[in-house]
């Protein structure tokens, strides 16, 4: 039995041997016949099977995302024709928030004395705000209103010790003429802003207040802030917020602070007045303010879920039946980002966070009961979708990828109206509200295209939260260090160390859209002169992946 076993053993051992080496050699024998067959093959063959792939697989597909695109963008240029032709129509008419809602100003009385003003709350978060932190208390502290009808509060979350002493020594300062000012802090940050002015509103002085005034620590509001304001709040009740325009006390530093002031022109003078005009709903901008306390409490407070919690609170104030009021004459002075990276995390948090804000509300707009099914829908798909989340995404796939695809790829169809007409109407709609800034349009253009880049990826952060949704970095100011650049150059490099002058995205895009360029230069058979559009498009990204902004002496910082 014994013997058996072993010659059993033995025969099985050498039957394996003998299949190895036999699939050794099958394989061996099909790696020859391959190379025979590459060695066979012609340049001719190989690009005809590219075509063949090109056509049946590449092309296909991508032509999917061409019509999803043109639908994207039929939905875009509708929705700003509608906003334009509201807020020209506004304009056109002379339509004013005075003329639609009840206002007055606030009357000294014999009587009442100082008691016919409502106790008003200014509050001012800030942190490491040591640019720019005197001159928004110092504006606050200012305001035309009677000193025991006003509280100023300073919300203090700077990490430096240094900054704290500093801004405590100014409230102190402005205590010591006669000033009811309040300097706070906190123990962490939790919740940054939106956390601050929670904290702020659980003192018992502050819920003794009827309103509460919010201002950045970089603005500076004017003296007759609260009288223009807080009337429509006493004389309407219904009104839970009056929004102010921003003014902008830098917006000639460089070619890329002209561009931000046209961008955020256009979101004042059209989406905030087209909204309060119309369905007296906006987002509240997080600064330049003023809230009914009772308003804020209805709606829930403040809430820390996302990076943009001044549009969190106004929804959900909105979906408990509040009205907003927008003021497009009234101006408070503020300062824009002056480094290219410093406006990009400031655009990815507000990005992020409007489409994280639109994937936690949507139910909730849904089923609210105090909203009217034509406001649900302006809010959904207007405000949302179109606005934050179609908008970034057709600005960067159709015009920064398939576009520039589609000369690699001719079988691709594109249509004149989706990539000529509409893109020229949305050119139109914006120009018409920046006559005195017809010559940076161009500029504009450009800059939008790599600023979409960035947006669609906040974009899609934020909608399918990531880890990084909600991520929130202090945008750094100037303030008095801010130098008159009316004289400087255009499209000079700014100061900034060595490892913050690369930024490899749009480099690499770069690189991506001066090849398509290029290809479509030498091989497009004269069918289609997209290169011109892709070389200015590809050189724009080159600029800004090197910082340059359009001027050669700002203040940078870190």
């Amino acid at each position: 039995m014994a013997a058996a076993a072993a010659l059993t053993t033995t025969q099985s051992h050498a039957t394996s041997a003998f299949n190895f080496t036999s699939q050794l050699a099958k394989s061996i024998n099909a790696l020859s016949t391959f190379n025979a067959m590459v060695h066979e093959i012609t340049p001719d063959q190989v690009y005809s099977m590219w075509l063949s792939v090109r056509a049946n697989a590449i092309a296909p597909a991508l032509q999917v995302v061409v019509w999803m695109s043109m639908v994207m963008s039929i939905m875009l240029v509708v929705e700003a024709t509608c906003m334009a032709l509201v807020s020209l129509g506004v304009k056109i008419i002379g339509w004013r928030p005075e003329k639609q809602y009840k206002w007055e100003a606030i009357r000294d009385d014999e009587e009442k004395g100082t008691s016919a003003y409502p106790l008003v709350l200014v509050q001012i978060p800030m942190y490491n705000e040591i640019e720019v932190y005197k001159l928004s208390i110092g504006a606050a502290c200012g305001l035309t209103w009677p000193s025991d009808r006003i509280i100023i509060q300073v919300l203090d979350d700077s990490a430096d010790p240094l900054i704290k002493n500093l801004v405590e020594a100014e409230c102190n300062t402005w205590a010591s003429k006669g000033v009811n000012i309040k300097y706070t802090t906190r123990e962490d940050r939790k919740g940054f802003k939106a956390g601050a002015l929670k904290k702020g509103m659980e003192f018992k002085y502050a819920q003794e207040c009827d309103y509460v005034a919010i201002f950045d620590a970089d603005f500076q509001p004017e003296p007759d802030f609260l009288n223009r304001t807080v009337p429509f709040l006493i004389h309407n009740p219904k009104i839970a917020l009056v929004q102010a325009r921003w003014d902008f006390v830098n917006y000639a530093m460089s070619l890329m602070t002209r561009i931000q002031k046209m961008s955020l022109d256009y979101h004042f003078k059209v989406e905030q007045e087209a909204g309060s005009a119309t369905f007296a709903f906006f987002s509240f901008n997080g600064t330049a303010g003023v809230w009914r306390v009772s308003a804020i409490n209805e709606a829930g407070g403040w809430k820390d879920r996302t990076t943009v919690e001044d549009m969190d609170l106004a929804v959900r104030a909105t979906l408990k039946g509040w009205k907003f009021v927008y003021i497009n004459e009234l101006r408070v002075k503020s300062e824009l980002p002056t480094t290219f990276k410093a406006y990009c995390r400031q655009q990815h948090r507000w990005a992020s966070g409007s489409a994280n804000l639109f994937r936690k509300m949507a139910w909730e707009i849904i089923v609210a009961k105090e909203v009217s099914l034509v406001k649900k829908f302006y809010m959904l798909y207007s405000f949302f979708l179109v606005r934050r989340v179609v908008a970034p995404v057709v600005a960067f796939v159709l015009y920064c990828v398939v576009l520039p695809l589609s000369v690699l790829v001719p079988e691709v169809f594109l249509p004149l109206w989706g990539v000529a007409y509409i893109p020229t109407t949305l050119l139109f709609i914006t120009a018409i509200r920046h006559p005195k800034s017809l010559h940076l349009i161009p500029f504009w253009i450009l800059f939008e295209n790599v600023m979409s880049l960035h947006r669609i990826k906040a974009a899609m952060v934020g909608l399918f939260e990531t880890a990084t949704f909600n991520k929130w970095i202090v945008t750094k100011k100037v303030g008095n260090n801010l130098k008159d650049a009316l004289d400087i150059p255009l499209l000079e490099k700014t100061k900034t160390k060595l490892r913050d002058k690369i930024n490899l995205s749009e480099l690499g895009f770069s690189l991506f859209l001066f090849f398509c360029a290029s290809y479509n230069l030498a091989f497009g058979g004269g069918t289609s002169s997209y290169y011109i559009n892709l070389y200015m498009q590809a050189t724009a990204f080159l600029v800004l992946g090197f910082n340059y902004i359009g001027t050669c002496h700002c203040v940078s910082f870190r």
